[in-house]
């Protein structure tokens, strides 16, 4: 339910409060007092694109918010799947700047304009005399059959039943075509693997193998280098370790006279024993370091086996080969043993697929014991609506199958539905749109909409003159339907008919303030007395006499 709307700095609207009420709620007006500027307003938090030319200030933002009760509507799965808060009270705001950037919230969180659209749709129809193609529309009359029938848990099932199903569809035709490629390639594939394979690749072996090879390469001057430093360092007569001995020797003979150079002789003995600890590992190297022209031949072609591998394959080192070879052993087993896969996924498919055919002919049923009360209330209403000689025949059949013998199952079941229609005796049914006139196919969607109320938990609903084409005793048909689909939900219309506006709950009269220097659209609530007076007006101009006056209470049953 809407219960507050306000406009800021839109159209001939400064800054506009209106509070709705339960029920049905009457929106009267001269022609181009704002009736429509208010739904051009309302319709921007609905997602409808904004233009800033149609600012009442081109200085000022456009900011419209709409407070609804949406207790009953069942939305906390949409508040969850978009991070929203769920409150009992939900303001959906929308900000135009003067440069036309806009912005949406949904109980003060920024939301993109998609998602304001859809959670607008689900809280307010829009209907106008202008509207009347949805009614045509196979989606919409399938709706109107499924609200009737009540499966809504079901068909909701279904539904997710249907995607993964459509989703392994999907899967089991790409593994198809994965498999037909692998078995093509199978010989290539297996070529590759055993290359790589017979190779034994070593994750980290490349570096250890380019060090070795470096150390055998230059064996001959990495062995002269070390016995020259183990010769400087203790084997010549002015070697490093004699030196550093025959200077512990001075220092030893005066560290007694100095507590200084105590230390700094140990110090120096200590140096001593590093020294002649590098000196035994420079000997150990030494000594294993040797020119073997075999290894340096054998490492050798180990890497150009690696390099050879790696440009062919074009990755830079092992790690990538390997990976190579694990997945060229995937494409392998997908040839070897895809049939398998696809036998397996194939039975789940057929599983599936028996699964939704039983639950598909479950909805079907449901929908053909709703489609004979959808008729009988139809056709009820439209009598009560000067419509009588009407009939309607809602057409149930299975969906064609694309190439096969069997039903092909859709989104919402094995059923396609259809509505036909004569709104005179005798005529032949065909399409709405073919043999109802505007006024017809608007009376026939307020039949429907009524229909729907009964049974599912409809939004506010907002008709825009949709009265146009009745009038006389047929329009107090409308009003009576009207105020009777009032009692299951919130119901707004915009109407210039006094028979229609006597049957509102709430009234409201749109009208032009000229009393500053630019002129403004505002609303206001009427009392009893100023709905009398309205009415009146509405049926007799604008000075109505004392008949209109009576005429107007007995329309407000005062």
């Amino acid at each position: 339910m809407l219960q507050r709307l306000t406009i800021q700095n839109y159209a001939l609207i400064d800054n506009l409060e209106i509070n709705f009420d339960k029920g049905l709620n009457i929106l009267t007006g001269e022609t181009g007092a704002g009736k429509s500027i208010i739904l051009g307003a309302l319709s921007l938090i609905l997602g409808q694109r904004a233009e800033s030319r149609y600012f009442f200030n081109q200085q000022k933002k456009c900011v419209i918010e709409g407070a609804f009760t949406i207790e009953g509507f069942h939305l906390a799965d949409f508040f969850e799947e978009n991070d929203l808060d769920h409150e009992s009270e939900t303001v959906l705001r929308r900000e135009i700047s003067a440069d036309g950037k806009s912005r949406a919230f949904v109980n003060d969180t920024p939301v993109n304009l998609n998602t304001l659209k859809q959670l607008g749709e689900k809280l307010i129809d829009i209907h106008s005399q202008h509207a009347t193609r949805e009614i045509n529309d196979p989606e919409f009359q399938l709706l109107v059959v499924d609200g009737v029938a009540g499966h809504e848990s079901l068909l909701g099932d279904y539904r997710i039943k249907y995607r993964a199903y459509k989703k392994s569809l999907s899967q089991l035709q790409q593994l198809i075509e994965d498999n037909d490629k692998a078995k093509a390639d199978l010989d290539y594939y297996q070529f590759q693997f055993d290359e790589l394979e017979k190779a034994a690749l070593v994750a980290d072996e490349q570096e250890g193998l380019e060090k070795e090879l470096a150390t055998l390469n230059n064996a001959e001057e990495i062995k002269r280098n070390l016995l020259g430093a183990n010769y400087l360092m203790q084997d010549s007569e002015a070697s490093a370790t004699s030196q550093l001995k025959e200077a512990g020797q001075q220092l030893g003979g005066i560290e007694k006279y100095n507590t200084e150079v105590e230390a700094l002789n140990e110090r120096l003995k200590s140096t001593l024993i590093e020294l002649k600890d590098i000196a035994a590992e420079i000997e150990t190297i030494e000594q294993r370091t040797f020119t073997d022209e075999a290894r340096a031949e054998e490492v050798n072609t180990r890497l150009s086996l690696i390099y050879n591998l790696q440009k062919k394959h074009r990755v830079s080192n092992n790690q990538e080969l390997l990976d190579i070879q694990n997945d060229l052993s995937d494409k392998i087993q997908q040839a070897v043993f895809g049939d398998e896969a696809v036998e397996k996924l194939q039975q789940q498919i057929n599983a599936a697929k028996q699964e939704l055919q039983q639950l598909a002919e479950t909805l079907s049923a449901n929908r053909k014991k709703a489609i004979p009360v959808i008729q009988e209330k139809v056709l009820a209403t439209l009598a009560e609506m000067g419509m009588g000689n009407s009939a309607l025949e809602i057409e149930e059949a299975p969906q064609p199958p694309k190439g096969g013998a069997e039903v092909e199952l859709g989104p919402n079941g094995i059923d396609t539905i259809r509505f036909m229609f004569s709104a005179n005796k005798g005529h032949a049914l065909a399409d709405m749109s073919k043999v109802a006139s505007g006024g017809e196919l608007s009376r026939l969607m307020l039949s429907i909409k009524s229909i729907i109320a009964e049974y599912t938990a409809l939004p506010t609903i907002i008709f825009d003159e949709i009265d146009t084409g009745v009038s006389g005793e047929v329009a107090n048909k409308v009003g009576l339907v009207m105020e009777r689909l009032s009692q299951n939900l919130q119901v707004i219309t915009i109407t210039h008919l006094p028979q229609i506006a006597g049957k509102g709950s709430s009234h409201y009269f749109v009208y032009k303030d000229n009393s500053s220097d630019i002129t403004q659209t505002r609303i206001k609530k009427l009392s009893n007395d100023e709905r009398v007076t309205e009415i009146a007006k509405m049926l007799s101009g604008d000075n109505p006499g004392e008949s209109a006056l009576q005429n107007a209470r007995e329309l407000l049953a005062l």
